[in-house]
């Protein structure tokens, strides 16, 4: 689903004031940081994002970088930050101990159970996984607690669900830590046999809910916020339903950014990291995409959603747990979701 604003021209390199530039360098004449930043994160979000900053070095990005061409790259690899869409990719490269572990004040600027344990990188925004639902079709009242109530008979065939697509894919790898491989095969197979829907992407879901031809369907919640902040609330028959109480499918996964081992400009580059977790920055998370900020208590353009830290109940895991993607494809390719 696009972004709630207009996508704005993108220059190569960003160099928000010239002035400060010219006098980075001390005397000895050296060059100025040169940041090169691997975006996982779409063009139209990063781009403004880096204008917004106003950062005093250059920051060249370079778009639709994933975490295995870091790993390939290994210590070779010409980026100084990666910017991931999801905490799996960057649990990878701590894993592989490709990143430069970050100064207390960053690593603590984020509550704990939003932290990686490794304080190898910093999570920037927040995404709730929610059933979406159609009130005309289900009743909240008949919504249930937690994802195993799904495999009730009457949800067979009234719930959507994107197998191929990323965040799934980490509900799925977030199931496993929680509940084992055995839990995870035993839900997901229940789920199956009660004939949920197949779809290529959430927003396709929330189309389908909105529309009544579909009765709900698990999303991250940004994509209904972004429905409501361009149409209205007036013209989105949806509603959210969040989980709680520690329920996989309550799972907070986060947008993060790391700086990597192989940066010669690390000082430069984390302080580009503590600009993305500034009350503007995280401020610009909530209004442009409708994703939770996690430095700040920033509510939601929207009305009435719980707050991210006093409210949600996600599941408590380690975020860089997230990381085997591979293991959760394999487990899903082996139960016949995709």
């Amino acid at each position: 689903m696009k972004a709630m604003t207009r996508v704005w021209a993108i220059p190569v390199a960003v160099i928000m004031s010239a002035g400060i530039l010219a006098g980075c360098g001390d005397d000895s004449g050296d060059e100025p940081a040169q940041l090169t930043l691997y975006s996982g994160r779409s063009e139209s979000l990063v781009g403004p994002l880096i204008e917004k900053i106003g950062t005093e070095i250059a920051v060249t990005p370079a778009y639709d970088k994933k975490a295995a061409q870091i790993l390939e790259e290994g210590d070779k690899s010409p980026a100084d930050l990666f910017f991931a869409q999801d905490a799996g990719e960057l649990g990878a490269l701590a894993d592989a101990g490709l990143l430069e572990p970050l100064p207390d004040d960053i690593a603590e600027s984020v509550p704990q159970q939003y932290r990686t344990a490794s304080k190898s990188w910093a999570a920037t925004s927040g995404r709730s996984r929610v059933l979406v639902y159609n009130p005309d079709v289900l009743a909240a009242a008949d919504l249930p607690p937690g994802i195993d109530g799904l495999t009730d008979p009457k949800f067979r065939g009234k719930v959507g669900f994107a197998p191929t697509n990323a965040s799934f894919k980490s509900f799925v790898t977030g199931l496993r830590v929680v509940r084992g491989e055995d839990g995870a095969r035993d839900w997901l197979t229940k789920f199956l046999a009660n004939d949920p829907k197949k779809f290529d992407g959430n927003g396709a879901i929330l189309e389908a809910v909105n529309d009544g031809s579909l009765g709900a369907g698990l999303l991250n919640h940004y994509y209904w916020v972004q429905a409501v902040a361009e149409e209205g609330i007036g013209k989105v028959p949806s509603r959210l339903h969040f989980f709680g109480d520690g329920d996989p499918g309550a799972l907070v996964n986060v947008a993060g950014v790391a700086v990597l081992k192989s940066s010669d400009d690390k000082e430069e580059a984390f302080d580009f990291v503590r600009q993305l977790l500034t009350p503007e920055t995280q401020k610009f998370f909530t209004t442009e995409v409708g994703e939770y900020a996690v430095a700040d208590n920033i509510p939601l353009p929207v009305a009435d959603l719980p707050p991210l830290i006093s409210d949600l109940k996600p599941p408590k895991i380690d975020l860089d747990d997230l990381a085997d993607v591979a293991g959760t494809e394999k487990l899903l390719t082996e139960v016949g979701a995709v």
